[in-house]
């Protein structure tokens, strides 16, 4: 459970683990209290704005916790925040050094894959790789389906933990922070196998929309077997983005 408090921490190890993802080790006493359990969920970076008593949060998937040496790993993309605000995640995660202070709130649930199916979709973009890579590592040694990832360059190929019949699609996108469809366009491509899915999906908002009609209306997937959120959308900030999200919601319920 998530506590009012801000957890205060300090980074330990700042790795780039390819050209366009790095890998940030946070470690203080705080964690103590941090709840187990949450692996694929998020947390929020609090960063001060000058002279101000203002902070901005943004929003980040937590790839690893240990209770045991009280330490956190998340995996933030540097390529300008996928065309965010003035990117101050981005900007930290190239910048940060071992000994560096930083402040998160959190952990907040995110729904993950359901395991009752009898096969696995997994969709995402490089903000959803944590997330994707995570899940991946959860599935039973039997588990059958695709994975497709979209990524900037070839190099941000990471070798993940999973089933064998798990199928992963790498999809190159250099230019992610422009009007496209190669997320959509590529998960289209993968044949439906017979039997209930379990689909797990997470992009920029646009080929949500697109991937979120394709399994709704051409796949005719239930409710409940589909999870599908945006992460971020061209030219907007995290709080903007938040705003057109909820409002995006709110008409999709109502249809």
């Amino acid at each position: 459970m998530s506590r009012d408090l801000p957890y205060r921490l300090t980074v330990n190890q700042s790795q780039r683990i390819s050209p366009n993802m790095q890998r940030i080790t946070l470690q203080g006493k705080d964690l103590a209290e941090f709840p187990t359990g949450y692996e694929g969920s998020y947390i929020k970076l609090l960063f001060p704005v000058e002279k101000t008593a203002k902070v901005i949060m943004r929003t980040y998937t937590i790839r690893k916790f240990s209770l045991h040496d009280l330490s956190l790993d998340i995996d933030l993309v540097l390529h300008g925040e996928q065309g965010n605000d003035s990117g101050p995640a981005s900007s930290w995660a190239a910048m940060t050094k071992p000994g560096d202070s930083i402040q998160i709130l959190g952990p907040g649930r995110v729904k993950i894959v359901s395991l009752e199916a009898d096969w696995f979709f997994f969709a995402g973009d490089m903000t959803a790789l944590p997330a994707i890579s995570y899940q991946l590592e959860q599935l039973p040694a039997d588990a059958k389906g695709h994975a497709v990832i979209e990524i900037n360059s070839e190099q941000d190929q990471q070798s993940l933990k999973k089933p064998e019949g798990i199928n992963i699609l790498w999809v190159i996108n250099s230019h992610p922070d422009t009007n496209n469809t190669v997320l959509s366009d590529a998960v289209k491509t993968r044949p439906w196998l017979p039997g209930i899915p379990s689909i797990w999906a997470a992009c920029e908002f646009s080929n949500m929309r697109l991937l979120r009609t394709y399994f709704k209306k051409d796949k005719q997937v239930s409710r409940d077997q589909l999870y599908i959120s945006s992460y971020w959308k061209m030219g907007q900030s995290e709080d903007k983005h938040k705003v057109i999200k909820k409002q995006d919601a709110m008409a999709e319920d109502s249809n």
